[in-house]
């Protein structure tokens, strides 16, 4: 018995030991395998030949190497250089520089191998990101008036992100510069009056796509500021039937079928994930965003029906706004990144059916609500609204006066540029007093008041505590206008074109018109 429990102690020391060994064996080739994979060595998507860099800002550039490479970037008689971290990723922050039109030639250079990209054709200027949704993306072909442009334009070039989705944030998407106008026609008119005007290259980044919503351009960690969003994005996480479909969609033939193409767009976060966030942190000077209507499906938001409608509705626009460029802005680190929104413009739709109202009346459940909350974004600094309140069409929410838009993102932006004490914008509601059976509402940005056609100042109306709206009588006096209405004896509140889409015409010296408002705080 005692040799047997001893032959059964070897045996057992055998199997442990050879066990052991093949643990290790497994360990080590699982090391030498892992080793043996390499981060290849590559930029940014944005780093391509004939870019436009931002001036007057330092200027990221990143990418991934080998974990431990050194990389070098030469450029514009800098040189600077850094190790890459543990996650295989690098960044270099070069230098500032003033404007040049004078192309230039960037190095970048990885100590493996003596690997060297280079990118050639690069001028500095001012890089405007456009993003938004169909209005933004509105092709130049379809406005004649901007189409002849065209021929007049030099010193422009684009960079168009191709339209996709993603579950997580991307570190790369598709697009090339393009050493020619970007093709959207508020986004090549604004491009186009702005290097008139500053006499510097421009580079449109345009990253838009049509139907989409606020929500969709939002990374997640709003959820954390905005409480609407953080409901969508556990419905997302919890809907398997849909993120299966995505799936089905990214993974399936191309190009998808219309009705594929809008179940992707209409998603929240997810276009945020593909189309914007391999864009942190480019230097740019701002961005411009010409989005809402998809937001304007209902007054407070996140109706059931269709799906489509989980969003922030008209009157929680203007919070959520806020805190998306409040969140870009953390993502690039850039304080005084600077947000030009586009107004909606007019148009006859409103939300009141099956009720006795018609799109006329400031009381009903028109654009005018969603107009008063992208006037929020004002609220933070470094911001602009552009002003559309005279553009527009009752029947089509794609209308295709964009001229007038690109002219005033513009001058918005030359404010900007030359960090002005004056405003090229139209008047904006400074205080009102109330006299007798008078309002009298006084204006900033009004060196002149006046109208386009001669006639008294259209789209005024008061209302006393009773709530009720009457159209007002109104006469300019210097920088002041006068309102009364013969049915309200004491008039306490005014409204200025708050309807669907109202006849304007009270303007300043600039011939811009006067920004929507109401002194009430009345809930619709």
């Amino acid at each position: 018995m005692k040799r047997l429990n001893t032959l059964i102690l070897c045996i057992s020391l055998i199997l442990s030991n050879c066990l052991f060994a093949e643990n290790s064996c497994s360990t080590l080739a699982a090391s030498a395998l892992k080793a043996d994979v390499k981060t290849a060595f590559k930029l940014g998507s944005l780093f391509k030949n004939h870019m436009v860099l931002q001036r007057d800002q330092p200027i990221p550039v990143w990418g991934k190497a080998e974990v431990g490479t050194t990389i070098t970037v030469n450029f514009a008689d800098s040189e600077k250089s850094i190790v890459v971290d543990s996650n295989g990723k690098w960044r270099i922050d070069l230098n500032a520089l003033s404007a040049s039109f004078e192309p230039k030639t960037m190095i970048i250079s990885s100590s493996v191998n003596e690997e060297e990209i280079e990118i050639s054709d690069i001028v500095v200027g001012d890089v405007w990101i456009c993003s938004g949704q169909s209005n933004m993306q509105m092709k130049v072909g379809g406005i004649p008036e901007i189409k002849a442009l065209i021929p007049k334009s030099s010193n422009i070039r684009s960079f168009t992100v191709k339209n996709t989705v993603a579950f997580e944030p991307q570190d790369t998407c598709e697009g090339i510069w393009k050493n020619e106008q970007p093709n959207s026609a508020v986004a090549f008119s604004f491009a186009y009056f702005l290097q008139k005007s500053a006499n510097v290259p421009v580079g449109i980044i345009l990253t838009s796509w049509g139907s989409s919503s606020i929500e969709a351009w939002m990374p997640r960690e709003m959820t954390k500021t905005v409480p609407h969003f953080k409901t969508i994005m556990d419905e997302f996480d919890a809907d398997i039937e849909t993120k299966n479909r995505l799936k089905t969609i990214l993974d399936g033939p191309k190009p998808w079928s219309r009705k594929d193409d809008v179940f992707l767009r209409r998603q929240s976060n997810i276009l945020y994930n593909a189309m914007m966030y391999p864009l942190v942190p480019y230097a740019c000077k701002g961005l411009v965003w010409y989005q809402g209507e998809r937001n304007t499906r209902s007054m407070h938001g996140m109706a059931t029906k269709p799906w489509f409608s989980r969003n922030s509705g008209m009157l929680k626009y203007g919070e959520t706004l806020k805190e998306w460029i409040k969140s870009y802005r953390k993502s690039w680190n850039n304080d005084s990144m600077h947000f030009m929104v586009v107004m909606l413009p007019g148009y006859g739709k409103i939300l009141d059916l099956g009720k006795d109202i018609n799109s006329e009346n400031p009381n009903a459940h028109s654009w005018a609500w969603m107009r008063e909350s992208q006037l929020k974004a004002l609220e933070l600094p470094n911001t602009s609204v552009v002003n559309t309140i005279d553009l527009g069409d009752v029947k089509d929410i794609h209308p295709k006066d964009k001229l007038p838009i690109g002219k005033r993102l513009a001058l918005l932006a030359m404010d900007e540029i030359l960090k002005s004490d004056t405003k090229s914008c139209g008047p904006i509601l400074k205080k009102t007093k109330i006299k007798g059976n008078t309002i009298v509402a006084y204006f900033d940005y009004a060196e002149k008041l006046k109208t386009k056609d001669g006639k008294a100042p259209t789209a005024f109306w008061l209302a006393d505590d009773s709530k009720k709206w009457f159209s007002a009588t109104a006469k300019i006096k210097g920088k002041t206008v006068v309102l009364h209405s013969n049915k309200l004896l004491k008039p306490k509140y005014i409204r200025y074109a708050f309807t669907a889409k109202p006849e304007v015409n009270l303007v300043n010296e600039l011939d811009l018109p006067v920004y929507p408002f109401r002194t009430d705080t009345f809930q619709p």
